[in-house]
């Protein structure tokens, strides 16, 4: 199995304020959207395109970052987006662009994608889940 990071990129150029962010949980789950094709890049071999949307407190500077080795769990592939939270509710959220492709001897099996937003420390996470179309 092969995770290839095509972008990972902060896309918000000033501060992004939720409009009504009392009614927003922390951490953000992340947007996700998840399609198969055949990789010209790769020999054509079927691969798994994920971009996700994460929202991350904009006092933490550092780049999210994708656990290198997904499991696959019932049918599903799990997708781990880390980063640093802190506990108190962020004043701004950088917005982050994070797409990839995913390759393995098992995809066929996968029919949804859970990816997570992962706090490294203290460890809490949001996820959300997709159905990937054949």
């Amino acid at each position: 199995m092969a995770i290839t990071i095509i972008q990972n990129t902060k896309i918000n150029t000033g501060d992004f304020i939720f409009t009504n962010p009392e009614a927003v949980t922390y951490p953000v789950q992340p947007l996700i959207s998840a399609n198969f094709f055949e990789d010209p890049e790769n020999k054509g071999v079927k691969t798994l395109k994920v971009r996700a949307t994460l929202y991350i407190n904009a006092a933490d500077d550092r780049a999210p970052f994708v656990q290198p080795l997904p499991q696959i769990i019932n049918n599903s592939l799990q997708l781990h987006f880390d980063y640093y939270f802190t506990e108190e509710t962020p004043e701004s959220c950088d917005v982050w662009y994070v797409e990839l492709n995913y390759t393995s001897s098992e995809i066929d099996e996968i029919t949804s994608v859970m990816a997570y937003l992962k706090d490294i420390d203290p460890e809490t996470s949001k996820g959300t889940k997709i159905v990937v179309n054949q």
